[in-house]
Parts: structure tokens; C-alpha cells; sequence
């Protein structure tokens, strides 16, 4: 089985209150940085799933489908702690009334 196993819904609660955690503490400290290093922990677990996959997937059917299952998970956390990461750094460049290079969120915003 995979070291951090998505396929156990307590797993996914834990990862779920830990990134509303640190977006909080990042949301009001307005630090980007913070969410940059979730982000690029949950690269790393990512990583450490594909060397799992490459490894032990082979085994069984059960260990295929496990790590399958905490990638697609990685994947869906990676995308929100990078969101959450753009819309922190917004805050924080507006709040600090620094220049920013572009406005990162506003082809969210912006009608075609």
C-alpha cells in the first residue's frame, strides 16, 4: 500500500483540514510562501507515489488501484494549493503595495 493512502476517507479528511489550515494561517499573515511550500509538499508526495507506482504497483491489483486512487488525489491538491497560491500572493502583493508582474487570477474574472 502506498505510503499516504487517499483510498482511506480519514487519510482525505486529515489532507483536506490541513490545507484549510495553512490557507488560513496563510490568508491572514498574507504570505504567499506558505502555500508555495504545501504546494510543493504535496509535489513531493506526488512523486514519492510515482516512485511507488514504478515500484510495488505490480504486485497486486489492490496496490495498482490504491496508488492510482492518492494520485488523482495529489493531482486535485496540487491544483487547489496552486489557486489558493496565486490568490494569496494577490493578496499580499496588494497589501503590500508592491508591483506585481500581471495579475495572475484575472483571466478568471475577465469576460470573453
Amino acid at each position: 500500500m502506498p505510503v499516504i493512502n487517499f483510498t482511506n476517507p480519514v487519510t482525505v479528511v486529515v489532507g483536506v483540514v490541513l490545507f484549510l489550515l495553512v490557507l488560513y494561517l496563510a490568508r491572514e499573515t498574507k504570505k504567499a510562501w506558505i502555500v508555495a511550500g504545501l504546494l510543493f509538499i504535496f509535489i513531493a508526495v506526488l512523486v514519492g507515489h510515482t516512485i511507488e507506482f514504478a515500484t510495488i504497483a505490480k504486485q497486486s491489483d489492490e496496490i495498482y488501484k490504491a496508488i492510482t486512487t492518492s494520485s488523482m488525489f495529489d493531482f486535485v491538491f496540487i491544483l487547489l494549493s496552486f489557486l489558493s497560491y496565486l490568490w494569496i500572493d494577490d493578496m499580499e502583493v496588494k497589501e503590500g503595495k508592491k508591483k506585481s508582474i500581471d495579475n495572475s487570477l484575472s483571466w478568471f474574472w475577465n469576460k470573453v
